[in-house]
């Protein structure tokens, strides 16, 4: 395993990724997390479901690239593995796949030895590290993966927590300024331009708790996948990114969940 550190989990504030988990359903949470989930909740209701409609379009992307020949992929803000998890998305399509996840909260170390069952063939691999710190990331997955062939970078529900300021767009920049020609990059992203009063009151209680919340506009998320060659939808709407691979999270009524997805390839 690579870049284990000391188990410290930080119990005081919550965790997107333990967050992501108890909007899930998950157990691997605390108390300060299901409360700051509870009141997004209350804020907006839809939040669960656009988690669930987040880690569907993950499989749906997964699938979509290994059917497409990718067998490399780089998954940066991995969360608590919850299965299926990419790696057995893509192995199930291409069993000698290899896969890089990466998160930098120590209980997902903790969860490590699920997202490492690789198959035979195939390889899977975790490293603890930072999404803001790519020279670290990116010099640990290269032990891993090849990148003189295409990988698919996943950033999946993780840029709204990485501001303008933090460099998100630099980010994304400097990740695949590294990969091959032929690489891809999958983006899911909650959005607030829905509802702006809501989005301003849920980045406050982020802010309250010292976490970031960078919900940005459709424009904005398009940005991410400047110079690349986006993958028919386009940015759409999470659920509406290829429904017919199946996977889909239903919706009540007329109801539009608040973020976006795409795929894009680099040429």
């Amino acid at each position: 395993m690579t870049g284990q550190a000391p188990l410290e989990i930080d119990t005081s504030k919550p965790h997107p990724a333990r967050m992501y988990d108890w909007f899930l359903g998950g157990k691997d949470n605390y108390p300060v997390d299901e409360e700051l989930g509870k009141q997004l909740l209350a804020l907006d209701p839809r939040v669960p479901t656009l988690a669930r409609a987040n880690r569907a379009f993950m499989h749906r992307a997964t699938r979509w690239l290994a059917r497409n020949g990718v067998r490399q992929f780089l998954d940066i803000g991995t969360g608590i593995p919850t299965e299926p998890n990419l790696h057995q998305v893509a192995q199930q399509v291409a069993p000698d796949a290899r896969v890089v996840y990466c998160d930098n909260d120590p209980i997902v170390l903790a969860h490590a030895a699920a997202l490492l069952r690789s198959t035979p063939e195939g390889v899977t691999e975790y490293l603890q590290a930072d999404a803001r710190d790519p020279a670290a990331i990116l010099d640990k997955a290269g032990k891993v993966l090849d990148f003189d062939r295409p990988v698919a970078l996943s950033l999946v529900a993780l840029l709204h927590f990485v501001s303008d300021e933090d460099g998100a767009y630099e980010l994304v920049e400097r990740l695949m300024a590294v990969l091959a020609p032929g690489s891809y990059l999958m983006i899911s992203h909650a959005s607030g331009e829905f509802d702006e009063e809501k989005a301003a009151t849920a980045t406050e209680m982020y802010r309250r708790r010292g976490l970031t919340m960078a919900l940005r506009g459709r424009e904005e998320i398009a940005r991410f996948f400047d110079g690349l060659e986006l993958v028919e939808p386009g940015v759409s709407m999470v659920p509406d990114w290829k429904p017919e691979l199946g996977e889909a999270v239903p919706v009540e009524g007329d109801q539009r969940l608040p973020g976006y997805a795409g795929v894009a390839r680099k040429p």
